[in-house]
């Protein structure tokens, strides 16, 4: 998560954003790839070992943010109780998840921005109009195909991987990026996205990773420390468990009398 790392990626954003708004028809030139002409389908997506593969890299995924849902979600029932693992870990883990593969993607382009995926465009056996990446005017109408919300949750495993040890590190943002790029890949073969789909959201992914690592551990006017992160939740958590507390004494027998 250093400065090389974004300008590479800031640069691929330019590359990618310049070549295929100039060039749009290297977006179906690669769908092309996958598309069997003479069955008019993309087979992958007819394959059960794709589709196993599929499904498992988004389990794989979530079940490397699982450990801060699981967290965070115990600190809000157990206020007065230490966190299960690092406050700011937790937080950076799940924050960047919710963003990169929740926020960005489903609330702010895919319902919105109606580009048609590849299976939906007239190229490719469908009956809507191709459209650049930059273009929002499809005939999509929800769940469009701009950006991946699969490769988004795929390359968010930066986010761990800048958790790991610094030795460790580089072979991590290695073992996350060959993952974001065989996920994508399978989108891609699917029919289910464009390259700029998933070139795109890789690099939203990294760019929201980048962000809040550098806000919550790097930044000294904004870096958090674990004790501030738990005292914070503890806050916002103690008024509901207070008031659960008393629920659950007001509902039991004093001694000596009768249940309410």
């Amino acid at each position: 998560m250093n400065r090389t790392g974004l300008f590479i990626a800031l640069a691929l954003a330019l590359v990618i954003g310049i070549l295929f708004g100039l060039y749009p028809e290297l977006d179906l030139k690669l769908a092309a790839l996958f598309y069997d002409v003479a069955e008019k389908t993309f087979p992958v997506k007819l394959d059960a070992v794709a589709q196993f593969a599929r499904d498992a890299a988004m389990w794989i995924a979530w079940a490397l943010v699982l450990p801060a849902i699981v967290t965070i979600v115990w600190k809000f029932i157990r206020p007065d109780r230490p966190m299960l693992m690092s406050g700011r870990a937790a937080v950076f883990l799940l924050t960047t998840m919710l963003l990169s593969a929740g926020v960005l993607t489903n609330f702010t382009f895919k319902n919105y921005w109606g580009r048609p995926r590849p299976v939906f465009v007239t190229q490719f056996g469908g009956d809507l109009q191709f459209m650049p990446w930059w273009d929002p005017r499809g005939g999509c109408p929800r769940n469009c195909s701009f950006f991946s919300g699969e490769g988004a949750t795929a390359f968010w495993t930066y986010a761990p991987a800048a958790l790991t040890p610094p030795a460790w590190r580089p072979l991590a943002f290695a073992g996350a990026t060959v993952f974001g790029i065989v996920t994508s890949g399978l989108r891609m073969a699917f029919g289910g996205h464009f390259f700029t789909d998933v070139a795109i959201a890789g690099l939203v992914s990294f760019l929201t990773v980048w962000l809040f690592y550098a806000l919550i551990y790097r930044w000294a006017s904004t870096r958090l420390t674990d004790e501030a992160v738990d005292a914070a939740l503890t806050r916002l958590a103690m008024p509901g468990y207070r008031w659960m507390q008393r629920w659950r004494r007001g509902g039991k027998a004093e001694p000596g009398g009768t249940e309410a």
